[in-house]
């Protein structure tokens, strides 16, 4: 697991849009909110320069992050994050507290490793396509994992990597497989190469050679 993200906050006193904007335009902060646990709700406010650059890191969205609030720290993840259409700028972004003995649901991104060795690519000529970026887990907050890899070096031309195939670690549960087998969806594919010119295949399913330039000359000429 990577280096646990800090951030500073401070308490906001006013609310309603109009506050909201002076904020983002005038102190260049972004409002934000951080609820559960055993506390109440709070309001707050976070330095739009260092939250930027917090989010440059793949694990501030999936990651439990270090929240400084007034010299007090509180763990928390990101719940939801508000965007202007416009300019992407963050508007709004809400934490949700963490508690040790609890468990949380997040979203973690894959990572798929060894795809230029990939058999199913390289020795058999098949095309690899991803399904999934991320996948929904249950876990402690202790065993969140910073992100899944999945190992794409053995998968064989027209095979998939599902849900189930996944190496997800000790403690941690991924959620849609909780609601059916229906749900071991492929996160992977490696498509089988469609069948080249130079073979077509009979009526009765054996595969015959295309014929030569000579034998349809050969055909014409009797014809």
């Amino acid at each position: 697991m990577s280096d646990t993200i800090e951030l500073t906050a401070e308490l906001r006193t006013t609310v309603g849009k109009g506050a909201s904007r002076r904020l983002r335009r005038l102190e260049d902060k972004v409002p934000a909110i951080i609820y559960g646990g055993e506390g109440d709700a709070v309001m707050l406010s976070l330095s739009a320069n260092e939250l930027s650059k917090a989010m440059q890191i793949e694990a501030f969205y999936s990651q439990v992050l270090n929240v400084s609030i007034e010299g007090k720290s509180e763990q928390a993840v990101v719940r939801d994050l508000q965007r202007n259409p416009a300019d992407e700028r963050v508007q709004h972004i809400d934490f949700q507290r963490v508690r040790a003995n609890v468990a949380i649901t997040v979203s973690v991104p894959l990572h798929f490793i060894n795809e230029d060795s990939c058999v199913g690519v390289k020795m058999q000529g098949g095309t690899l396509t991803r399904t999934l970026t991320e996948v929904e887990i249950s876990c402690l907050p202790a065993n969140l994992p910073e992100y899944i890899e999945v190992d794409m070096a053995e998968i064989e031309s027209g095979t998939s990597v599902h849900l189930s195939d996944l190496s997800i670690g000790e403690g941690v549960s991924i959620l849609a497989l909780a609601l059916g087998e229906d749900r071991d969806i492929p996160v992977a594919s490696v498509t089988a190469k469609r069948g080249g010119a130079e073979d077509t295949e009979s009526e009765d399913g054996a595969t015959e050679e295309a014929p030569s330039a000579d034998d349809a000359a050969d055909e014409a000429s009797e014809g």
